[in-house]
C-alpha cells in the first residue's frame, strides 16, 4: 500500500473503508454531502499500473453540489492486494465495487472508467445498475488481445492474452520501486512512451509514479500467471491476476448490449493511444507484425485485435438496441484524456451525467459522434 497523502491536491481527502470483503482506499474532496442524491454522485474508477490519484484533477473540478468518490481497486494504490481471481473475468473488482458502494450506503451512481476501470463500470453494469456510464480509454468489450473484430477468439486457450505480455524487466523495476528515467522498462519511461501521446513529461509525472510503484505485484496481484500455449507466441492466459482478468479467456462484457434498462454512455478516447488501438502496441499479434516479435504465423492466424473498431461495434448495437451512446475522439491523446485533456473529459463527463446542457461545443480538436441521443 502507499500514503495518498503525499500527493493530495489541497481540498482532497484519502480514507479507508471496510467493506466486509476488503480494506478500500477511496479519495473524495472535503465537504462533500453525503446526503448528496444518487442523480449527483459520481464514482471514478482507474485504469491497471495507476490508482484514485490520477483522478484528482477531475475530483477536484466537479461543481459544487456533486459528490465525487475516486475508488482503488484491489491490489492498487491504498487499497487491500487480495489476489484477483481471473477465471471471474473483472467480476472480483465488480463484487469489490459493490460492497464499497454498499458501505458508503449507494445503491447506484454514475460510473467513471479508465482503462480496466471502464472494463469493471461495463461489469458492474452488468451485475448490478449504473445511473450512466462513463468510459475513458476503455478495455475492449471482447478483452485485450487474441480476439477477431466479432469478438470470437484466435485460440481456444487464447494464446498471447493474459499476464505473459507483461515485461519481466518492467516488473522487476516495479518491485524495485524504480523512480528513474534509465531504462526502457522503467516505470518512468512507460508512462512517457506509452501513455500520453507526446513523449516527455507527462501530468503530475511523480504523483502518477508512485501510484505505479503501489502496484500489488503479490501473488494474484500484478500481472499474474502465464500457462504455455501449442499456438503462437507459446503462452496463453492463467487464472489469477490483474493482465489474466482482461484476457478474453475469461472477459467478455459485450451482453451490455442486452441491457434493460440502458444507462447512457459516454465513449472517450484519444487518437494517438498506443495502448488500446487497432494497433496496440501492446498486443503481441501487431508487434509480430511489425517484426518486433519474432516468428509471426501472419495475419490469418494472429491478426492484430481491432480494439477501437470492437468497442465501436457494440456501442453502435448498444444504441441500435434502445441505448443512448456519445463517443468522443480527441486528436493528439494518448492513453491518458483526463490528463492529457482534463477540461474537455471534464465537460464531456458532466453533460453525459446531466449536469451540464446537451450539446456543449466542444474544442476545436475533438469529434463527438452521437450514435442515437435521447436528448
Amino acid at each position: 500500500m502507499t500514503d495518498p497523502e503525499d500527493h493530495l491536491l489541497d481540498g482532497l481527502t484519502a480514507r479507508t473503508l471496510e467493506t466486509g470483503r476488503l480494506a478500500v482506499a477511496v479519495i473524495e474532496r472535503d465537504g462533500d454531502d453525503p446526503e448528496t442524491p444518487l442523480e449527483r454522485t459520481v464514482v471514478f474508477l482507474h485504469d491497471a499500473l495507476a490508482s484514485s490519484l490520477l483522478w484528482q484533477d477531475l475530483l477536484a473540478g466537479l461543481p459544487a453540489d456533486v459528490r465525487g468518490i475516486a475508488v482503488d481497486l484491489r491490489g492498487f494504490g491504498g487499497s487491500e492486494n487480495l489476489p484477483v481471481d481471473a477465471t471471474r473475468g473483472v467480476r472480483d473488482f465488480s463484487d469489490d465495487l459493490h460492497a464499497t458502494l454498499e458501505t458508503l450506503g449507494l445503491p447506484t451512481a454514475h460510473l467513471v472508467g479508465w482503462g480496466l476501470g471502464g472494463a469493471v463500470a461495463l461489469q458492474y453494469a452488468l451485475d448490478h445498475s449504473a445511473l450512466s456510464l462513463s468510459l475513458l480509454a476503455p478495455v475492449s468489450p471482447f478483452g485485450f488481445g487474441g480476439t477477431r473484430r466479432d469478438g470470437t477468439r484466435l485460440t481456444e486457450d487464447a494464446a498471447g492474452t493474459g499476464a505473459g505480455l507483461s515485461n519481466p524487466e518492467f516488473v522487476r523495476r516495479l518491485i524495485a520501486h524504480d523512480t528513474t528515467d534509465e531504462a526502457e522498462a522503467s516505470p518512468r519511461t512507460l508512462i512517457r512512451r506509452a501513455f500520453v501521446a507526446e513523449h516527455g513529461t507527462a501530468p503530475r509525472e511523480d504523483t502518477w509514479v508512485g501510484a505505479v510503484l503501489a502496484t500489488s505485484t503479490a501473488s494474484g496481484n500484478y500481472p499474474g500467471d502465464q500457462v504455455p500455449s501449442d499456438s503462437w507466441p507459446g503462452f496463453a492466459a492463467g487464472t489469477t491476476g490483474v493482465l489474466n482478468a482482461v484476457s478474453p479467456r475469461w472477459f467478455d462484457v459485450s451482453g451490455i448490449v442486452a441491457l434493460d434498462p440502458k444507462p447512457p454512455i459516454l465513449w472517450v478516447h484519444g487518437e494517438l493511444d498506443a495502448v488500446v488501438s487497432d494497433t496496440s502496441f501492446f498486443d503481441v499479434n501487431h508487434l509480430g507484425a511489425l517484426g518486433v516479435t519474432p516468428d509471426w504465423p501472419g495475419d490469418e492466424i494472429a491478426p492484430a485485435q481491432p480494439m477501437v473498431s470492437q468497442t465501436r461495434d457494440v456501442l453502435a448495437a448498444y444504441a441500435a438496441a434502445g441505448g443512448d451512446v456519445r463517443e468522443v475522439a480527441l486528436a493528439g491523446v494518448g492513453h491518458t484524456p483526463h490528463l492529457e485533456q482534463p477540461a474537455e473529459v471534464r465537460r464531456s463527463v458532466l453533460e453525459r451525467v446531466g449536469f451540464l446542457g446537451p450539446h456543449t461545443e466542444p474544442a476545436p480538436d475533438t469529434e463527438q459522434i452521437i450514435l442515437k441521443s435521447t436528448d
